[in-house]
């Protein structure tokens, strides 16, 4: 059975940090490119950040210089530290396993809130 599940989410001023991380079991960790994506109220859900095996990272613009992706394929964990957040960063944030030879194979977490307010 896969799992992956997320944990670090709550509520944060504007300009705080926070650090999400994400446990995959069930898989072979290895295989699977590991990412955190996320979903504003209204919005549609949107990548984050992706990291490969080998540490090759894709992020989008709007976290670059704030966020930073991490995975720890010893212990089957990615993280996301989030620095620097501001209140358009509110979202449910979900953690990702896309399988880097068969892209259609993929799970998510359950999701973890982030809340940016002051």
């Amino acid at each position: 059975q896969v799992q992956l599940v997320e944990s670090g989410g709550g509520l944060v001023q504007p300009g705080g940090s926070l650090r999400l991380s994400c446990a995959a079991s069930g898989i072979i960790f290895t295989a699977y490119t590991m990412g955190w994506y996320r979903q504003a109220p209204g919005k549609q859900r949107e990548l984050v950040a992706t990291i490969t095996v080998g540490g090759l990272i894709n992020s989008a613009d709007s976290v670059k210089g704030r966020f930073a992706i991490s995975r720890d394929n010893a212990k089957n964990t990615v993280d996301l530290q989030v620095n620097s957040l501001k209140p358009e960063d509110t979202a449910v944030y979900y953690c990702n396993a896309r399988h880097a030879a068969v892209g259609r194979l993929q799970y998510w977490g359950q999701g973890t809130q982030v809340t940016v307010s002051s």
